[in-house]
């Protein structure tokens, strides 16, 4: 019986699917080069025939030519988080006591691969299809990116034998050393300079607008982790191994280590076999192997607990200290930063380098035309790490700190207990102004479209803003004349500024810069407080109370409030209409029930996600706790609680109560 032509398109599709899947994850192709494109061709041809079957994720859409003038923001479902970084043994052995405190047992398993050097990418599966690949961005949000992510051949667009059909898959988009050199070399041939580095190279290749262009860089995709409500695997090991049959590329490298000491053995067999990977790498990432411990653990402000990156230590060179300048921050802390002699250290150009405060300078008796060790924190930020004193000049002289601050000359401070020097002139330092305000317009904070760095400096400059609160009374008329600006940009700005107004409290509390206040402390602070004038009248008792709330950030948020230029301004927005209350939507389901209350979670639970309970915890103005203390009220308990969690409860009397004896306390 002959086949219909859908059944012919389908089965070539099928067929391409495989091949792709043999050649670039499996590495091992059953036909040629010229086979796959004769085969390629036919489909081709069968699809532009009979366009009524077109489909999205067919193999054919992955040569692009697709463009995308402005990559859509997109709010991530699940947040992706930064590692925490560790550079000594001794660090995983501080990192594995905390996780047994926290589970109470005595061994994990773990997980050790590779961290392999690119640009993070979320890629979002529904109904076994690709949907969307959104890029990291500050973890919230991140840039919509799926046209050019489809032409990435090791990247599955249907996947085969789905055994989970709806979640998100994480990983690095990179370029293997072999297509980097491979891509220099005719960037040479054709007079152009060459790239720098993969990765930089890998992240940049994301944003081009020709698909057809990002279809022709030798890009791959590495998978690292599966996230999902309810996944049906009891490890992350297990997760990858059935991710890497659904068709997706997972580095073999990856490894189980039954003990701390097996992740050293990990970490010590590629610290040097690492040179050989046809990739580059920069540590190695140590996640606990149970996926219900994952689960207890949770994260921090910005890292999960259940993880840690072991980076390798960083290369180092030498170079000259041509001279030092400061940089005034928006709190008006001063940073030295040393202007170096360039020099290419991990794959850039480095002219410039940290050198964190003036007890450092002294420490390593840093000096001008001194030949210093310069090397990449974590492999991003330069520093200075030391001196070549055998080639110090004869007529070197010690550096003398700056005393008073280099932007507006007022004398600066340090306080006992702080590093850094502060200059005082918060209202009056030009400075310490434009950086409040671009503060304020950030990303994570009021999100400002049509408003950025320059366009700040240039408004204070022309004196049309001396404060955030100004910019509400902005208007199209005063924008337009302003140099590089048109009828179109100011009118983009002054509605960025309206939108601005619907961002929420938290958000707001936030962007106003009280020193100390950062996204996760603001948000304990909307919920707790609700509004902007119970916040401003709490005092410092009431303020240590909440969660995370120590004596700094009290002191920090009192000294704010009892500022009359920080009130005056809290005035204005308020009259401007800007969003300092949480909203009715917010405060929906919200009750006192559990205050004054503190609880560990524990186990796995049947009725409720971990993340559920917590959040029905705090909404109900509960405090939650990942360790068991003497000010523990309750610990509720599900399957698998750690044994030692239990005894050390039992030990200090505190109720072991149930998911369901919670839900009817509540109720």
């Amino acid at each position: 019986m002959a086949i219909t032509i859908e059944q012919k398109i389908n089965q070539l599709r099928e067929e391409l699917r495989q091949h792709n899947y043999n050649y670039y994850v499996l590495d091992a192709p059953t036909i040629s080069d010229y086979e796959f494109d004769i085969k390629l061709k036919e489909l081709q041809q069968l699809e532009a025939q009979h366009p009524e079957f077109f489909d999205a994720n067919s193999p054919t859409q992955r040569v692009g030519g697709e463009i995308t003038k402005n990559f859509e923001t997109v709010a991530h479902k699940n947040r992706m988080y930064s590692l925490d970084n560790s550079y000594s043994k001794d660090d995983l052995f501080d990192w594995e006591k905390r996780l047994q405190r926290i589970l109470g047992v005595d061994q994990i398993e773990y997980v050790c691969e590779l961290k392999y050097d690119g640009a993070s990418i979320n890629l979002t599966y529904e109904n076994g299809k690709l949907k969307r690949a959104v890029t990291r961005g500050d973890g919230f949000k991140g840039d919509d990116i799926t046209t050019n992510i489809k032409t990435i051949k090791s990247i599955p667009l249907q996947l085969r034998n789905a055994i989970v059909t709806d979640f998100e898959i994480r990983g690095e988009i990179i370029i293997p050393l072999d297509g980097f050199e491979k891509m220099n070399k005719e960037r040479v041939e054709a007079g152009e300079d060459p790239y720098s580095n993969p990765r930089n190279t890998a992240s940049g290749s994301l944003k081009l607008q020709d698909s057809a262009e990002v279809a022709n860089r030798p890009l791959d995709c590495l998978l690292y982790q599966v996230v999902a409500d309810k996944l049906p695997f009891k490890t992350h090991y297990e997760a990858l191994q059935v991710a890497k049959r659904m068709g997706f590329k997972i580095p073999n490298t990856m490894q189980i280590a039954t003990s701390i000491h097996a992740v050293f053995d990990f970490i010590n067999h590629w610290d040097t076999e690492r040179h050989h990977l046809p990739y580059e790498t920069d540590g190695v990432v140590v996640k606990v192997n149970s996926l219900a411990f994952q689960d207890e653990l949770g994260y921090t402000a910005k890292a999960p607990r259940w993880a840690i990156a072991y980076k390798f230590k960083a290369e180092q060179k030498s170079t000259v200290l041509k001279s030092i300048s400061y940089q005034v921050g928006r709190t008006g802390a001063i940073t030295p930063v040393a202007n170096l002699e360039p020099i290419e250290l991990a794959g850039t150009i480095v002219k410039r380098a940290s050198l964190h405060n003036a007890d450092q300078i002294a420490k390593l008796d840093i000096r001008v035309n001194d030949t210093v060790f310069v090397e990449k924190g974590g492999e991003i930020i330069p520093k200075v790490v030391g001196v070549d004193l055998s080639k110090r000049p004869k007529d070197s002289v010690p550096t003398k700190y700056i005393t008073h601050c280099p932007d507006c000359g007022t004398a600066l401070v340090r306080k006992e207990g702080d590093a850094k020097h502060y200059c005082p002139n918060e209202y009056g330092c030009p400075t310490q102004i434009t950086g409040r305000i671009q503060h304020f317009i950030s990303r994570k904070a009021m999100d400002i479209e049509g408003l950025g760095a320059e366009t700040v400096e240039l408004l204070f400059k022309e004196g049309l803003i001396h404060n955030y609160a100004d910019l509400y009374e902005l208007k199209e008329e005063q924008i337009i004349p302003l140099e590089r600006m048109a009828e179109k940009s100011a009118k983009n700005m002054i509605e960025g500024i309206e939108k601005s107004k619907e961002i929420p409290f938290e958000r707001v509390l936030f962007a106003l810069g009280i020193r100390y206040v950062g996204e996760t402390v603001a948000k304990k602070l909307a919920k707790h407080f609700k509004n902007i004038d119970a916040l401003m009248h709490a005092g410092y008792e009431e303020l240590i109370a909440v969660d995370e709330i120590g004596d700094r950030i009290a002191q920090s948020i009192i000294d704010f409030s009892k500022n009359p230029v920080n009130v005056q301004l809290i005035g204005r927005l308020k009259n401007y209409g800007v969003t300092l209350a949480l909203s009715a939507e917010a405060l929906q389901g919200q009750t006192d029930i559990l205050k004054g209350k503190t609880f560990v979670v524990s186990g796995v639970f049947s009725k409720m996600s971990r993340t559920e309970l917590k959040k029905s915890i705090e909404d109900n103005g509960g405090k939650i706790s990942s360790s068991i203390s003497k000010k523990t009220d309750y610990i509720i308990a599900g399957e698998n609680m750690g044994p030692s969690k239990k005894i050390k409860a039992e030990s200090l009397q505190i109720p072991i109560i149930s998911e369901d004896e919670y839900l009817a306390f509540l109720k």
